[in-house]
């Protein structure tokens, strides 16, 4: 930060800060709490039980600035943004792909990838969407609807010609339902679908609570031909123009990096962004 010439200033400047992120000072309940954004039934991730890894990180992100968290509640589909943070409902989004254009993220906090998960007892070992296995397997994708803005398992898959074997899985799903994209990690589980090929976080969390025993396995090579990626770093976001807040979010996530690492590895998050040992 620019150092002033004036005290005056800097104080002002100091507490209009405070303000801005809702906090006045360690160990206090300041009088304007943490405003996030997010979706009420969206495991492992956030729902209203409080119940999600990013529910657990807006709790920690409360504490160290000594207030409390106060939800705005919509469903993370289109439309979530302009109707929480851009709308002013809401101040923080605690996770977004860092390369969001509609908000301002902050540094990545974790970096994950798209995964495929098969039961351990079928011993298929698949890491890539060029293994011949894939064209004789029924492939549980997620998808959205729209080919333009399909999931990059989908396009890779689509581009090899691994079409007429792929049981599509929504990415919202029933939201009628608890978690409604957990759907494809059951059907391995089951057997309805031999491979599937869905984002990490979500594969990670579930995969753990199936009854039988179920292999994660990162999809390599991370970039698919010259422009599908099959990792995205996840950051946490702001207005744009939101400068104090956004800095303190970002001095936040260097501060209590080990205490989100642990949260996101209680949550069976693969991560890429670790050493390697680091990852076991």
């Amino acid at each position: 930060m620019r150092r002033g010439h004036f005290f005056a200033l800097f104080v002002s400047f100091v507490v209009v800060s405070l303000r801005v992120l809702g906090t006045s000072g360690p160990g206090t309940i300041a009088r304007d709490p943490l405003r996030v954004c997010a979706d009420p039934n969206n495991l492992p991730f956030t729902n209203s039980r409080l119940e999600g890894f990013e529910n657990k990180i807006a709790a920690l992100l409360a504490r160290d600035l000594g207030t409390r968290v106060e939800y705005t509640w919509f469903a993370q589909r289109r439309g979530f943004l302009r109707n929480t943070l851009t709308a002013r409902a809401c101040d923080v989004v605690i996770g977004l792909p860092a390369d969001t254009d509609a908000a301002w993220t902050t540094k990545p906090y974790y970096r994950s990838t798209y995964v495929f998960v098969t039961r351990r007892s079928r011993k298929l070992r698949i890491r890539s969407f060029d293994d011949p296995q894939l064209r004789d397997l029924r492939i549980g994708v997620e998808l959205v609807g729209d080919d333009s803005a399909n999931t990059p398992p989908a396009h890779a898959l689509s581009r090899r010609g691994i079409v007429s074997n792929m049981v599509g899985f929504s990415v919202y799903g029933d939201y009628r339902s608890n978690s409604p994209p957990s759907a494809i990690i059951a059907a391995v589980a089951r057997g309805d679908v031999d491979v599937a090929a869905a984002w990490g976080p979500m594969a990670g969390y579930f995969a753990a609570q199936q009854p039988v025993v179920l292999d994660i396995v990162p999809v390599q090579p991370q970039l698919d031909g010259r422009f599908l990626p099959q990792t995205f770093s996840i950051s946490m976001a702001t207005r744009r123009r939101d400068t104090a807040r956004h800095e303190r979010l970002e001095q936040f996530i260097d501060r209590r990096r080990n205490e989100i690492d642990r949260i996101l590895a209680g949550y069976h998050v693969p991560r890429v962004d670790l050493p390697l040992e680091a990852r076991r």
